[in-house]
């Protein structure tokens, strides 16, 4: 039986709710499908926010013959056999989901076709590409970021399913969902299937169902390294190791977690143990040359150390707050006193001079002038 996801899948630009940045008047996307120009491209964003949706609607736009694989259960032969179809005269474009579980091997086998046109690649993934797909291919494709849906979407999106939802179970269903409308649909479909009753209690109770298990690109996956987070975050290191587990158990990407663990390190540990990061890249690399079942034991390590040390998020926070002025003012002019002066006609203008002086007021533009973003 067709999915109800499949079902009230787009089949246009047109019918396409979302990534107004990609898909709207003038946006990269719309342009590509207007001009019919086919090129090598990734789709990087979280579940549920359209990413298989428009590879097939630019695929189908463009006329050309669409190849699904997902990179869990393919290899290189199933490559060979898209390369040696002679089926169709049509130019050949390979989806390929989840492209992050490709490996080096498979990704260089890859590449040639893409390089010499006999594929066109289309991409997705939940996972930074910079990190997971190799170099040169990543150079060969242009890198497209989907953003989560957001409440007016998932809204516009739930309508198709020809479900009425009440107010209240429609607030909960978005909220639950997260910008993830394959999920607010598959929550709809099991509701219905189970109790027949869309309430709000039906839904809770669908929600906590095994109907509805651990799925590594779903919400269980961003649910549990969620709690992950949180619980090192808040010092909880018995919590901690029981959500490792569970990812552990259910089989999850242990580069995925430890990953998640170098960051954690730098944005909730930061100055109060600058050591913390340097353990946490040293899980990360342990990882990475261990594997599985063993590595196991380096990620509780590494979970344990970083629910006990302190936290200070100053380092972040203050980021954050830079950002904020980057992207209200620009670019400003920088003081004189600290450019950069390696002609005469530069020191002529001041550029470097009085620099020694260490005076703090005189680093910053003057629009900004005696901001903090630290203390």
């Amino acid at each position: 039986m067709q999915p109800l996801a499949d079902k009230i899948r787009p089949q246009n630009i047109e019918e396409f709710c979302g990534q107004e940045h990609l898909v709207g008047e003038n946006k990269p996307l719309r342009v590509a499908i207007n001009k019919k120009h086919l090129f090598s491209f990734i789709l990087w964003g979280p579940p549920g926010s359209g990413k298989t949706t428009l590879a097939r609607i630019y695929v189908k736009a463009l006329d050309a013959k669409l190849y699904e694989l997902s990179a869990v259960s393919a290899g290189k032969e199933d490559i060979k056999k898209i390369i040696k179809d002679n089926s169709t005269t049509k130019s050949k474009v390979l989806f390929l989901d989840e492209i992050h579980r490709f490996n080096k091997s498979q990704q260089d086998f890859l590449l040639p076709y893409v390089e010499n046109g006999q594929l066109t690649l289309i991409g997705a993934t939940t996972e930074n590409p910079s990190f997971e797909v190799i170099a040169p291919l990543l150079s060969r494709c242009r890198v497209f970021v989907l953003n989560e849906l957001s409440d007016k979407d998932m809204t516009k999106i739930i309508s198709r399913t020809g479900y009425k939802l009440a107010k209240k179970e429609l607030a909960w269903l978005i909220s639950m969902a997260n910008g993830d409308a394959r999920q607010a649909i598959t929550m709809i479909e099991n509701t219905v299937k189970l109790y027949k009753n869309i309430t709000l209690e039906n839904l809770k109770n669908t929600l906590q169902s095994k109907f509805l298990r651990y799925d590594k690109q779903g919400e269980e996956h961003y649910n549990t390294i969620s709690a992950f987070i949180k619980s090192l975050r808040a010092s909880q290191p018995n919590a901690a190791l029981y959500y490792l587990a569970r990812m552990i158990d259910a089989g999850e990407d242990p580069k995925f977690i430890a990953r998640r663990m170098v960051i954690f390190a730098s944005e909730d540990i930061g100055l109060s143990q600058p050591t913390a990061l340097v353990v946490a890249n040293e899980v990360f690399r342990a990882v990475e040359t261990i594997g599985l079942p063993e590595c196991a034991i380096n990620l509780a390590h590494g979970a344990v150390y970083l629910a006990t040390c302190k936290k200070d998020r100053r380092a972040y926070d203050g980021l954050m707050l830079a950002m904020q002025d980057v992207k209200k003012f620009g670019n400003l002019p920088i003081p004189l006193k600290i450019r950069n002066a390696p002609t005469k006609l530069m020191k002529k203008m001041k550029y470097g001079q009085g620099y020694e002086k260490y005076d703090q007021d005189d680093y910053l533009p003057d629009k900004i002038k005696g901001r903090k973003y630290i203390n």
